[in-house]
């Protein structure tokens, strides 16, 4: 079974070379690609998804540098600022960059959700969609409704609700009270569900039987080709291959199909890394 991440951040120290926005906090020290590919070898992790971090600015560079240098292991859903000088006339040679698959846009807090409140992402749903970009984008629930209207909108661009929609400031009864705004999603066949970092939003321990009713309604929602499994790992509060057990060995109701399409499988088909 091909294990791929659906999402782990990568990134530097803040230097007065290579500053940072003040934004956000970043979860740990950095971790480097090197540091990332241990880890991964350790858990058994065959592949992963590049997400450059919010707190390191709109910019790829240590996410391609990684994949330029490992294509087997990592692939990049980049970050992108639509207010850029020439923002547009980057989207033609978007994924001819190394390892470049798609866009990652990151609506969770107040600063970085006002783009989407204010209609300055309009022209880039289509945008995308003419130039077959996937986009993953990170909304929580209570603006699951506003993806819904793009999907409608862009029946042939391709969107992944990061995390489930859920918010990092919140766990289990608060954190999923709302999870059908997001489940209602699943009608749209353009729509599918990155199932990742979830032990991060449960005060339950390993092998996180709380989460696995919410688990199951994402996969009756979404079927197991639009749910892709993901740790997020700089914030995981279990070891990376408890990460992957928790789907692989203790959900006994998912299929050995299931778990290859909801593992990786189905993430690759969806972005378009081959196999």
């Amino acid at each position: 079974m091909l294990i791929v991440d659906a999402q782990v951040h990568v990134w530097a120290a803040s230097t007065p070379e290579r500053p940072w926005p003040a934004r956000s906090a970043p979860h740990r020290a950095p971790l480097g690609k090197d540091e990332l590919l241990r880890e991964m070898d350790k858990a058994g992790v065959d592949r992963a998804v590049l997400v450059p971090p919010s707190w390191e600015g709109d910019r790829n560079d240590l996410a391609i540098a990684a994949a330029e240098a490992h294509p087997d292991r990592f692939a990049v859903m980049g970050r992108f600022d639509p207010d850029a000088a020439g923002a547009r006339d980057q989207l033609a040679g978007w994924r001819r960059q190394p390892g470049m698959l798609g866009m990652r846009l990151t609506f969770h807090t107040e600063l970085l959700r006002q783009p989407l409140l204010d209609g300055r992402f309009d022209w880039l749903w289509g945008a995308a969609e003419r130039a077959g970009i996937p986009l993953m984008v990170l909304v929580h629930h209570g603006y699951a409704h506003l993806i819904d209207a793009v999907a409608a909108r862009h029946p042939g661009l391709r969107l992944v609700m990061d995390h489930l929609g859920l918010n990092s400031t919140l766990k289990d009864d608060a954190a999923f009270r709302d999870l059908d705004k997001m489940l209602a999603l699943a009608k749209r066949p353009n729509v599918a569900a990155k199932a990742s970092a979830l032990p991060c939003y449960t005060s339950d321990v390993y092998p996180y039987r709380w989460l696995h009713p919410y688990v199951r309604r994402v996969y009756d929602a979404f079927g197991p080709k639009r749910m892709f499994w993901g740790t997020d790992l700089s914030r995981l509060p279990c070891t990376y291959r408890q990460g992957i057990t928790m789907f692989t060995e203790e959900m006994p109701w998912l299929s050995s199909g299931d778990k290859d399409w909801i593992m990786g499988r189905g993430l690759c088909d969806w972005l378009g890394w081959k196999v």
